[in-house]
Parts: C-alpha cells; structure tokens; sequence
C-alpha cells in the first residue's frame, strides 16, 4: 500500500521543536510526533481522519514534553 495525504509541519510545544507527520495508509489517517533533532518518537496515533489523528500525537506530546525536565 502507498501512503496518502502526507502532511509535515513543524511547532514548538512547551518549548521544545517538534515535527507532526501524518499520512494515510488503506481506510487509516496515522500520525507520529518527534523531537526534530535528533528525531526521537514523542508519540504516535491514528484515527479516522487526519485531523484527529494529528489532534491525538499531538496531545500525547504536549503531555509527555511538559513533564521533560530540562537542563
């Protein structure tokens, strides 16, 4: 299968960089959330939609970056 609706952006969330990816594979909207460098997985979702799915890492991430102690 090839992915559909790829969509890249870049945010800062609770100050930190970070990409949202997210594609369309079969009947599936997935999205996956990373550091962008050096690119480590935050957090992943997939729902019906591509707005949800996004909605979804997204909240992911901004939870597990709020709680990341920075030095």
């Amino acid at each position: 299968m090839k992915a559909e609706y790829y969509r890249e952006r870049r945010l800062e969330v609770a100050g930190w960089p970070l990409r949202l990816t997210s594609y369309k594979i079969g009947e599936k909207f997935y999205c996956h959330a990373d550091n962008v460098s050096p690119g480590a997985n935050i957090a992943r979702a997939s729902a019906s939609s591509q707005e949800e799915a996004e909605r979804l890492a997204l909240e992911k991430a901004q939870e597990r970056l709020q709680r990341t102690v920075r030095r």
